[in-house]
């Protein structure tokens, strides 16, 4: 599987090791952005592209460009398409791509992350991952194992009960000769999400929370007012708020 690597700038490296869960739009240059801005603050940052380059957005533009064709062509019954941006395309079947692509992720991503311990770990790394939208769930995945310290994720997709059942809960440890109760935070997962988020919505951010907080995980969770899904990555550069 392609893989994006961002490596930290010479003398800044923590020896960590961050992986990324790309959303739906795939290998952007958002996405990329946001994996450098990672190294740059110390981590050894790797992203796989799942998509295998065929992300929503590329699928979206190889449609498009087929429509453009097809269009100028006597009796194609496509001459009433409103413009080349129209996306609504009925040949474009979401679901069948979802499931096409979760099917190949759900068997890749262990398999990768297993690779990039053994080809770039070391003994002393620790290892954190982010996800976003579609990689939300591999977050979960990670954390409910034994070899990712740290997740996190934002405006989340693709989620079930069972990635937050699944996450390791916290423990209390008591000390019989002090008496005190020491608490070993294990595997937090912090959570973005924005108040618009039709992927992510109030019932099942609620659904959620309930869970993390009967069952004693250990999170954070962040609510973002007046944005929608996506905003983490794709947010509207011409509103203040979105961009800062």
């Amino acid at each position: 599987v392609d893989t994006y690597i961002a490596r930290p700038p010479s003398g800044k490296a923590n020896g960590n090791i961050l992986l990324y869960f790309p959303d739906v739009w795939g290998m952007f240059p958002n996405g990329l952005l946001v994996m450098d801005a990672f190294a740059e603050a110390g981590y050894l940052t790797l992203g796989l592209d799942y998509f295998r380059g065929v992300s929503v957005i590329e699928t979206q533009v190889l449609i498009n460009m087929a429509y453009d064709y097809l269009t100028r062509l006597e009796g194609s019954g496509l001459e009433n398409r409103k413009n080349r941006h129209d996306t609504q395309d009925p040949n474009f079947d979401y679901e069948a791509w979802k499931r096409k692509h979760t099917a190949f992720a759900d068997i890749a991503v262990p398999k990768w992350v297993n690779a990039v311990r053994e080809e770039f770990g070391e003994e002393q790394t620790q290892y954190a991952c982010v996800g976003y939208c579609f990689g939300a769930p591999y977050v979960c995945d990670q954390l409910a194992g034994d070899h990712v310290a740290v997740g996190a994720f934002a405006h989340p997709a693709f989620l079930r009960e069972h990635h937050f059942t699944n996450l390791k809960s916290k423990v209390e440890m008591n000390n019989a000769h002090t008496e005190l109760t020491k608490v070993l935070c294990i595997e937090p997962l912090f959570l973005s999400c924005s108040e618009i988020d039709h992927t992510f919505d109030v019932p099942s951010r609620r659904k959620a929370l309930d869970i993390l907080q009967k069952e004693k995980k250990v999170f954070h969770y962040q609510l973002f007012s007046g944005v929608e899904h996506g905003f983490a990555l794709r947010g509207d550069p011409e509103d203040r708020y979105q961009r800062t």
